[in-house]
Parts: structure tokens; C-alpha cells; sequence
């Protein structure tokens, strides 16, 4: 058996000179897929030793104080009408307390800004630090 290397157009083709690469793929393919299916799960795990659990402490909820400033400029403490002395005098007797109460300011929506930033002014200046708007949501309508 020889092989014949005609040159002309005759009719057998030319063999093929070059390796067929596509078995050997197909076989990294599978030695792949078979190497990753048979790795080991990798476990991470530390051993912690944990506190006992303490139990919850009795906390008091803290004490408020709620001013509210009406349409008109009228300020309640504590529901109990007070004008801007007795106002005073009450910020300076909550800023002495230990702990200090929370104070709750809730202006109308009516009221001019300059009573509320009054009432805030005078409660900054007297030492008072827990000072919170409440009722916010009747000023976004």
C-alpha cells in the first residue's frame, strides 16, 4: 500500500497532515469535570467558647416630659398651662435631674416659628440635652 501524492485536480484528496484536537479536548473536559465532582467540601469551623447568656436588665423607661405650644403661643408642660418664667424655671430644675428626663416639644401647626424657636432657645440655654420634636407628620400635608 503506498500513498499516492498526486498534485493534480484528479479526485482522491490530500490526507490530512495536522492531529485532530478535538478528542483530546472532550477527554480535559471530562477529567476536569471529574477532578472538580470529587474535590472534598471544604468545612471552615471555629470553635468559640461563648459567654454564659446574662440576664436582661430592668431598665426604666425614661422619664418624658412633654411641652406642647399651642396656635396661639400658649405653652403647656405636662398638660399644665405656664408662661415663659415658670417655662425657665422648669428647664433649669429637668437639666439638674440625673438621669436627665427626655423633653418631647410639639408645636401646632398654626404657631409662629419664632414661639417654637423660643421655647427651643430657652431650653438649649438652661441646659437641657434631650430635646426632641415630636408631631412632625401634621407638616407634611
Amino acid at each position: 500500500m503506498a500513498m499516492n501524492m498526486s498534485s493534480g485536480s484528479g479526485g482522491d484528496p490530500e490526507p490530512m497532515m495536522e492531529m485532530n484536537m478535538t478528542p483530546m479536548i472532550d477527554v480535559m473536559l471530562v477529567l476536569i469535570i471529574m477532578f472538580i465532582t470529587t474535590l472534598p467540601i471544604a468545612n471552615n469551623s471555629v470553635s468559640l467558647t461563648m459567654p454564659p447568656p446574662t440576664p436582661p436588665l430592668n431598665i426604666d423607661p425614661p422619664e418624658v416630659v412633654k411641652i406642647d405650644v399651642d396656635f396661639d403661643g400658649t405653652i403647656t408642660w405636662n398638660g399644665e398651662v405656664v408662661n415663659r418664667t415658670q417655662l425657665e424655671e422648669f428647664f433649669v430644675a429637668t437639666a439638674a435631674k440625673k438621669p436627665q428626663p427626655e423633653v418631647h416639644l410639639q408645636p401646632n401647626r398654626l404657631v409662629s416659628y419664632k414661639v417654637v424657636a423660643g421655647v427651643m432657645a430657652a431650653a438649649q440655654s438652661r441646659g437641657i440635652t434631650k430635646l426632641g420634636m415630636v408631631g412632625n407628620e401634621q407638616f407634611l400635608k
